[in-house]
């Protein structure tokens, strides 16, 4: 599948010299943060409308990530482009098994719609690695380790200095007094993303969890 991208005219592009910058570095330009999110909202939200908590999550983060333009550049060769629209594509345990596939699904429509999409596609799905349609770089990559919670978290890198592939990972929730906390973490590429962007990023995703309404929150 074709995903529209434009090429960015670096001459003009305000980010020109801080991708510089971080391209000159003799190091990896990869970093990642993890965080809190609350989830104590979205976990009711969730439970009353009979939606998967993973598959709430991934749709929820990646309607946030779209609307922040940085997370949508990619690195091509010598050119940046922006993309339309970034897709989720997660690992999900294959049923009655200790091993998981990968699933991709680019699809529109409510939380409700998207969970109950993704647990149809991946349910069928016959192979753990299908190939992709789409180019590797239109997507987030998506993972989950919900046996245990986390402070941190290192992924595993391609030791490319162009990899502009988004990982997003989360673990347990947790029992806070009266909160639930989630251990949430993001490896981005410092080429084109810098702090700020996480900050939008993470505080945009927990309004929008704290501001989902059901007939149960009205």
């Amino acid at each position: 599948m074709v995903i529209a991208a434009k090429v960015i005219d670096q001459s003009s592009w305000d980010r020109k010299e801080h991708f510089d910058f971080f391209s000159g570095d003799s190091g990896l330009p990869l970093y990642d943060i993890t965080t809190q999110i609350d989830v104590t909202h979205f976990y009711q939200y969730i439970k009353h409308n009979d939606i998967s908590f993973y598959y709430g999550l991934i749709d929820a983060t990646t309607k946030v990530m779209n609307q922040i333009e940085n997370f949508r550049y990619k690195i091509r060769g010598e050119n940046v482009v922006l993309i339309d629209h970034l897709i989720p594509s997660f690992t999900d345990l294959k049923e009655d098994s200790e091993l998981f596939q990968i699933v991709t699904l680019d699809f529109a429509g409510d939380m409700k719609e998207f969970s109950d999409e993704a647990k149809r596609v991946s349910s069928a799905q016959k192979v753990y690695f299908p190939k992709s349609e789409y180019p590797a770089d239109t997507m987030i990559q998506f993972s989950c380790l919900p046996w245990f919670s986390f402070t941190n978290l290192g992924n595993e890198s391609s030791l490319d200095r162009d990899d502009s592939i988004i990982k997003v990972t989360w673990g347990k929730f947790e029992k806070q007094g009266d909160r639930l906390t989630l251990p949430y973490s993001i490896q981005v590429n410092h080429r084109l993303i810098d702090g700020i962007h996480l900050g939008k990023m993470i505080n945009q995703l927990q309004l929008y969890l704290d501001q989902l309404v059901s007939e149960s929150t009205i």
